[in-house]
């Protein structure tokens, strides 16, 4: 059945939030990066400065790390954010799916041979981020920082997963403000139709969704990935105070988002298809739930801490 009218309409938001030129300015997307590692960094300052948290073994009134060596960790999490994400996408997506499955997608014209003849892989501004490499950047940036500082590595990376959960959600918020990433076509209530001026004018006057309403499914991993993923870190933190367990969370983070996304992957129009129903999306979250069954391996195989 073809779905012909959507009930809730898409809001028409330009992408670009402050204008220099007509086609260059302050964007939305570079403005959820921002937001969500500054308030990351804000509720990270935060928890640090909550002693019962910290007042048992095996902290024992110490804090994994001080408010200044956050304040420089923030550095190195933002690199390893934006070239872990866009390595991500130039390995996962443009070389590996393009090179094996993606023959016959529009988006994968040219790839991966282009990387090698033209400067496509540094073109940033023209999209391609990935998730995956972003984290695999910022578990990079746990671990180098916390060997540069004499940090411990676990109960710095329990730290940083209790709040990742905030940039998932500023993320996918940007997602849909650009109108990519878009759902299924439906006739839920709330589908939408992505095609507005601005979606059109980025993609040479189409609209890659077409005029078909569809899930919001942008919406549904914010919510999911963020929103309740965040929830259940931070119960995880303040009431069954799992953090004692030095891994535990970085377990259960990994765990969290790799359900949450192979969930919203069958209301998400991939574009990236492996075979019949199975997306990449899906198939990465395999080796977030192999990350995650070694981290709770890993919490567990130390002994108990007494508690006083």
């Amino acid at each position: 059945m073809r779905i012909v009218e959507a009930l809730l309409p898409y809001p028409a938001i330009d992408p670009i939030l402050i204008h220099i030129t007509p086609t260059f300015g302050i964007r939305w997307y570079a403005l959820s990066y921002i937001a969500g590692l500054l308030l990351a960094w804000w509720l990270v300052l935060r928890t640090l400065r909550e002693t019962q948290l910290w007042a048992r073994p095996p902290f024992n009134g110490k804090p994994p790390a001080t408010a200044d060596e956050i304040g420089d960790f923030v550095v190195w999490a933002m690199l390893g954010v934006v070239v872990g994400g866009r390595l991500g996408w130039v390995l996962i997506y443009g070389t590996f799916y393009c090179g094996l499955f993606g023959a016959g997608d529009a988006w994968c014209s040219g790839l991966p041979q282009a990387f090698l003849t033209t400067p496509r892989a540094f073109e940033v501004w023209g999209g391609g981020m990935s998730f995956h490499g972003g984290l695999a950047g910022v578990a990079a940036a746990v671990l180098l920082f916390a060997r540069s500082r004499k940090l411990d590595v676990l109960k710095l990376a329990d730290v940083v997963a209790s709040v990742a959960p905030v940039g998932l959600f500023f993320g996918r918020l940007a997602n849909f403000i650009n109108g990519e990433l878009p759902g299924k076509i439906s006739d839920v209530p709330w589908a939408m139709v992505f095609c507005d001026k601005y979606i059109a004018a980025s993609a040479h006057g189409v609209c890659p969704a077409g005029t078909d309403p569809r899930h919001p499914s942008q919406l549904y991993e914010a919510l999911l990935e963020g929103a309740v993923l965040f929830g259940a870190m931070q119960i995880c933190l303040r009431r069954f105070r799992l953090h004692e367990r030095p891994g535990l969370l970085t377990a259960i983070f990994f765990a969290g988002y790799g359900t949450a996304r192979f969930i919203a992957e069958f209301f998400r129009d991939s574009e990236s298809m492996l075979f019949g129903w199975f997306s990449m999306g899906m198939a990465l979250s395999l080796p977030l739930w192999g990350l995650s069954a070694f981290f709770f391996w890993r919490a567990y195989s130390r002994a108990a801490v007494p508690r006083r």
